[in-house]
């Protein structure tokens, strides 16, 4: 690393059980329990293959970074792997880009869990409610990595166990254990058919749904903290795909076939219709309790992230090295400490000026996972090309039908950027996510310093 003193190590105290469940949290969000309204009001009831499709092509994304990880187990974080594909220049962009990406995730979960408390507490103001959850989690994030992995881990527990018993009380009214139905293909009949929005809504879904899937990739992250983080990561991908089908795929086709697509408010939790739909009693605060535990779960994850991106930052000399000293439970804690500076004004920003600056922080991160994804991908072939080179043989976890999955995933992430570029709604993400990737490429080119060179095709390990 540069900058002449070592690096000091982060704490390995993560377990598989944790790593496991934070790979769980990272899929599991309020996109699924009030974003899938959107889809669903957009798409109609084939949305499900909108998730089929989307899941998809996440699962390729982390498949291309579990094959990096157990080829490379030398390189310790998620944004390196482009900048092991690449060169310096990628390490950097990537990694401020994905370190502002999710340094704005946490003051808008901060304001969405305030929102929902102060539901419950209307005579505290939202803005201290939203600064109460900062200092809870900044606490929580500064004690120590195993005290994150253990507040994920419970929380990805709840948002699990709420799936499940959902899953098990809509199938239970769907097969009449719980009272009369009309029946799934009557009801569609009565609501516009399969294709009541035509079916290129079906594809144009995937632009929504996708951004309500991402986050697999917090686990690789945490792996580094783990005892064996390649095994971790490898284990983690190989998973995945069963976690999409049965918490996305299972949950979405559920509320579809109880409820008529046209009955879901884009904004308003389908899990709190259907439950109403089926009459399980107190279905909306329970299921604000359980959107809560969501939001606390990725606010919580957010600061995590933030402060090992930036600490990895600083150990290659993109980012102020002092950002590197660990206090004493190996915790990067003035990185921790940035994340909350950071999320207080953008709360701030948001309490002042919600329809302009904060407006347009929130814009300027929209596209950025896409693009992130789509460099991941692109790292995964070169690395691989450079270890065919080397004359090393297959990696022990691969990409199937290499390259042309790899390809295709970047292809498909292609048409969603063009996607948004192309939606009114969206197209204002899409151009001011644009201006922060030129910000942070002209950042790399004014600020660099001269560092060793990275091995960046270094197929050895």
């Amino acid at each position: 690393m540069p900058g002449g003193s070592p690096v000091p190590e982060l704490a390995r105290s993560l377990r598989p059980r944790h790593v496991t469940m934070i790979s769980i949290g990272g899929i599991i969000g309020a996109g699924l329990f009030v974003g899938s309204s959107v889809a669903i009001a957009a798409t109609g009831p084939l949305v499900i293959v909108s998730y089929a499709l989307t899941g998809l092509l996440v699962l390729i994304v982390m498949r291309c970074l579990g094959e990096m990880a157990v080829s490379r187990p030398d390189i310790r974080s998620f944004t390196d792997f482009a900048r092991a594909g690449f060169g310096h220049w990628a390490g950097f962009t990537v990694g401020w880009l994905y370190w502002y990406f999710w340094v704005i995730v946490i003051p808008v979960e901060a304001i969405a869990g305030a929102i929902i408390l102060q539901q419950w507490f209307p005579a505290v103001p939202t803005l201290a409610i939203g600064f109460g959850l900062m200092a809870m989690m900044t606490a929580v994030n500064l004690m120590s990595t195993r005290s994150y992995g253990e507040f994920e881990f419970w929380f990805a527990s709840i948002k699990v166990a709420a799936i499940i018993v959902f899953i098990a009380l809509c199938a239970s009214f769907l097969f009449g254990a719980m009272g009369p139905h009309q029946g799934t293909l009557q009801m569609w009949a009565d609501h516009g058919g399969l294709f009541p929005k035509g079916p290129l809504a079906i594809v144009s879904a995937i632009t929504t749904v996708f951004f309500s899937m991402m986050g697999a990739e917090i686990a690789t992250i945490a792996a580094v903290e783990s005892p064996d983080p390649a095994g971790a990561v490898a284990k983690m991908v190989s998973a995945v795909v069963w976690r999409i089908l049965m918490f996305y795929l299972g949950s979405i086709a559920l509320i579809v076939s109880i409820v008529p697509w046209d009955k879901v408010p884009s904004g308003v939790s389908p899990f709190v219709i259907a439950l109403s739909d089926i009459k399980i009693p107190y279905a909306a605060p329970i299921m604000s309790a359980i959107i809560l535990t969501a939001v606390l779960s990725c606010l919580n994850s957010s600061f995590y992230v933030v402060s090992r991106v930036l600490f990895v930052l600083a150990a290659h000399g993109d980012a102020p090295r002092a950002l590197v000293k660990l206090n004493a439970r190996h915790v990067p804690a003035r990185a921790v400490l940035i994340g909350s500076v950071a999320g207080a004004l953008g709360i701030i920003a948001h309490d002042l000026a919600p329809s302009a600056v904060f407006a347009f922080l929130v814009n300027a991160s929209g596209a950025l996972i896409v693009v992130i994804y789509m460099v991941i991908c692109a790292a995964q072939i070169r690395l691989r090309y450079a270890r065919e080179r080397a004359g090393l043989g297959l990696p022990p976890l691969r990409i199937w039908l290499f390259p042309w999955t790899s390809y295709g995933a970047i292809a498909a992430m292609a048409l969603v950027l063009l996607a948004m570029a192309s939606n009114e709604a969206m197209a204002s993400e899409f151009w001011a996510s644009t201006v922060s990737i030129v910000l942070a490429l002209i950042a790399f080119f004014v600020f660099r310093r001269k560092v060793p060179a990275v091995a960046k095709m270094d197929p050895r390990q």
